[in-house]
């Protein structure tokens, strides 16, 4: 059976390759221009986060949860925290049907 563990870190000949660069002196630092300079075009291209949301339809707050909970949904993969929400959401949907209108407990 082939080994399948994943490499970590460099190589020798990784190390081999990159032995030749030449170390950047205070003089090349010196003579370095921002990459908006160098690829303008580029760089106003490039997407920067995610910006400011339209309306935001969500709102941030801090809530501690059991290791339990956190470990199970972490768990699930990447998404996590939109699978709680999801879940509480769900939650609240079946409460709200089962209280008559009018009737709100805390």
């Amino acid at each position: 059976m082939p080994n399948t563990k994943k490499a970590r870190g460099y190589s020798k000949r990784d190390l081999q390759d990159v032995s030749n660069n030449p170390e950047l002196t205070k003089s090349d630092f010196a003579r370095a221009r921002p990459f908006s300079e160098v690829f303008p075009d580029l760089s106003a291209s490039l997407r920067k986060g995610r910006g400011p949301n339209k309306s935001p339809t969500k709102k941030l707050v801090s809530l501690r949860l059991s290791a339990e909970v956190v470990e199970h949904f972490k768990s699930t993969g990447v998404g996590w925290q939109s699978r709680i929400d999801e879940t509480l959401r769900k939650a609240v949907k079946r409460k709200r049907g089962r209280i008559s209108v009018g009737t709100f407990r805390r």
